[in-house]
């Protein structure tokens, strides 16, 4: 079924959590390590709107409905980085904006040279370029929203676990764009599939990889992903991926998975 963009831009909404008990979180805190993971996805969702900027000068800007979506998109996740830093606030764990400039101010060089990189694969590759740009992203969203479920899994916690299946409903929606758009454009070009799938399978990492410290990546992925159950979902997200038009046979996050060793 075809995506329809106008509905969607009509219908965004930010992920509501003003009905959630959030005193509970003092009577019955987080753990150490859910509020680790916490933090990276609040890092990573405040960060969408500087992965949109080095988006702003390809091709993909050109595409009436991808920048409606676009814009849309960039709402919805800093509102998720919003309702994130709310519950790592009642956590005495501050994220303001400061933070997350130094953030980005530790990249140094590889976050200033991003948008020319981008401009400069977009001009060459071309209007196959935005192909690339919807697998890419429809891979990422396919594991932000393995992400949100599989911590809702492991929770029990009764205002946590509502707010990411929240936020996880919010994500299934970006991923219905960016899939469909990817079938259709990598469809209609082969080199769009041979660009995409080599993308895909030399550069793809997990959301956040190219932010964070390799060991916070690790540390993440193996508490959300290791065990049967968190290799269930990789092969599932790989699954998804590979039904995309000349992506058979890509299995790009159980691979990443297990380069950092995060055991089955």
């Amino acid at each position: 079924m075809a995506f329809d963009i106008d509905k969607y831009t009509k219908n965004s909404t930010g992920v509501q959590w003003a009905d959630l008990d959030f005193d509970e979180f003092e009577r019955d805190p987080l753990s150490e390590e859910t509020l680790r993971t916490l933090r990276y996805m609040c890092d990573v969702e405040y960060h969408t709107v500087c992965y949109m900027r080095n988006l702003l000068t390809t091709p993909s800007h050109n595409e009436p409905a991808v920048g409606a979506f676009m814009t849309m998109w960039n709402r919805e996740e800093f509102w998720h980085g919003e309702a994130l830093a709310a519950v790592l606030g009642r956590h005495s764990i501050r994220v303001d904006f400061d933070e997350l400039k130094a953030t980005r101010l530790k990249l140094g060089w590889r976050d200033r040279l991003a948008p020319v990189k981008l401009t400069a694969i977009g001009r060459l590759v071309g209007n196959d370029f935005v192909a690339v740009h919807m697998a890419w992203g429809a891979a990422n969203e396919w594991a932000a929203t393995a992400a949100y479920h599989r911590l809702a899994a492991l929770e029990t916690h009764p205002v946590l676990v509502p707010l990411l299946r929240r936020i996880a409903q919010q994500e299934t929606k970006h991923v219905a764009f960016y899939a469909s758009q990817a079938r259709d454009r990598l469809a209609a070009s082969k080199k769009a599939r041979v660009i995409a799938r080599f993308a895909l399978e030399k550069a793809w990492g997990p959301v956040g990889s190219g932010v964070m410290s390799e060991d916070e990546v690790t540390h993440v992925m193996t508490h959300l992903f290791a065990g049967s159950e968190g290799r269930k979902l990789i092969r599932d997200i790989d699954s998804h991926i590979a039904k995309l038009p000349g992506m058979e046979g890509l299995r790009i996050v159980e691979d990443s998975m297990d380069n950092r060793g995060i055991a089955a």
